[in-house]
């Protein structure tokens, strides 16, 4: 168990130069963007425009601030991504495009390498206490918004703890939090 501070996350310029991303977590750690097996990030999206393309990427992505944005998504009807929609996951190497619905976003991000890694991202509501039970090897569980204690470790907005050989493993949640259950598994 790791607990990765909202105050820790890297910066870094989006890899079409058009913003800025947080990166959270990667593995293996401190590789680049074209080697990585897994990434986890937040994004500010200020305008309309094209998305970083990432050849041999599975990426899902979240609306945590903001109206949300449309997504012009190759060989795909538009899908419209607001703080009430699910988790949506495309191919990161399709091209695709946003449009904003009113004003700046900022989204989750994780990408996992195709053929290597899978992963899915589900969003939980903790008011009082309760349990995550990761499936997978690794986990990582993201407090956006809220404050929740998880086996004794406090998360603020922005806070990551990521856990790993923990599949099956009961997590005690207590606090009022909204958070992301963010897992990745080795094919």
């Amino acid at each position: 168990m790791k607990l990765l501070r909202a105050s820790d996350h890297k910066r870094m310029p989006w890899k079409n130069g058009g913003g800025e991303t947080v990166e959270i977590a990667v593995s293996p750690d401190g590789v680049g963007l074209a080697d990585f097996d897994w990434r986890v990030s937040m994004a500010t999206v200020a305008s309309d425009g094209p998305f970083s393309v990432f050849p041999g990427i599975d990426r899902t992505l979240s609306i945590l601030e903001g109206e949300g944005m449309t997504l012009f998504i190759e060989g795909r009807e538009p899908e419209r991504l607001t703080q009430e929609s699910d988790p949506l996951s495309f191919a990161a190497d399709a091209p695709t495009s946003a449009t904003l619905i009113d004003g700046t976003i900022t989204d989750l991000n994780v990408m996992t390498r195709r053929g290597r890694f899978t992963h899915s991202v589900l969003r939980i509501s903790v008011d009082g206490n309760g349990k995550v039970e990761p499936k997978s090897e690794t986990a990582l569980i993201l407090c956006h918004r809220g404050t929740a204690e998880i086996n004794g470790a406090v998360l603020i907005a922005g806070d990551c703890l990521a856990l790993s050989n923990e599949a099956s493993t009961r997590h005690p949640i207590s606090g009022s939090a909204q958070l992301f259950l963010i897992e990745i598994e080795a094919i």
